[in-house]
């Protein structure tokens, strides 16, 4: 039914029915999204997303189970880009799907929802590369590079790099950073942004413990330092 629904809106829909051909399917095809769902049978949906995250650079949505944070959370930390719970109404999902895609229009550099589509609050710099100290971060090959060294980094969490290193020096709060990257209100249980901040420290060779990178203002929010 979802997928019915999904091509008639306009989308090019591939159903798999298993973890196992989920796996090849992505990785022969290299959708613009996947929807995952945690309970596929055989190889399970967190399986999946841990099994291509590394070489799939496309967005992921886990479906979960109703009120599960323990897999909400799990599905975050293996790659996910965002997660809704089960049962969903098809067009719940559609317009989750639509927020995750029309990141690609925000980098274009089209400005959305009062913020330039170089994710700066309030200033403009048309520059699509950004270098602070030995983290390069270019917006036009969506390419990460720290000593020289290339970081492979999913969609979600390039576009939280670059809209903390763009406002570098600046304390972004949890609810803009979560209202800019979901375009949804910030609820107090929502753990998305902190996930990916520690999937970015990770990445980056930050230490969780005492970062040097990006910093976490108590009661603020996220600052990636300047030097």
């Amino acid at each position: 039914m979802i997928a019915s629904y999904l091509v008639n809106h306009g989308y090019e829909v591939t159903s798999c029915h298993s973890g196992d051909r989920a796996i090849d399917t992505i990785r022969a095809d290299a959708p613009d999204l996947v929807v995952l769902d945690i309970m596929l049978p055989g190889v399970d949906g967190l399986s999946v997303c841990r099994a291509v995250r590394n070489d799939f650079s496309g967005r992921i949505l886990m479906l979960t189970a109703l009120d599960d944070s323990t897999d909400e959370i799990a599905g975050l930390e293996t790659g996910a880009d965002d997660y809704i719970a089960k049962p969903v109404s098809p067009r719940l999902l559609l317009a989750r799907i639509r927020s995750l895609l029309r990141r690609s229009t925000t980098d274009s550099g089209e400005s959305h929802d009062g913020i330039d589509g170089n994710g700066h609050v309030g200033e403009n710099d048309d520059d699509d590369c950004i270098g602070i100290g030995s983290l390069l971060v270019d917006r036009a090959s969506r390419r990460v590079t720290v000593s020289g060294e290339d970081v492979r980094m999913t969609t979600t969490e390039f576009d939280l790099l670059w809209l903390l290193a763009s406002n570098a020096g600046r304390i972004l709060s949890r609810e803009f950073l979560h209202e800019s990257m979901y375009r949804l209100d910030l609820s107090p249980a929502d753990r998305r942004i902190d996930l990916l901040v520690s999937r970015l420290r990770r990445k980056l060779g930050d230490d969780s413990s005492d970062p040097d990178r990006i910093k976490t203002v108590r009661g603020q929010g996220y600052l990636l330092s300047r030097g």
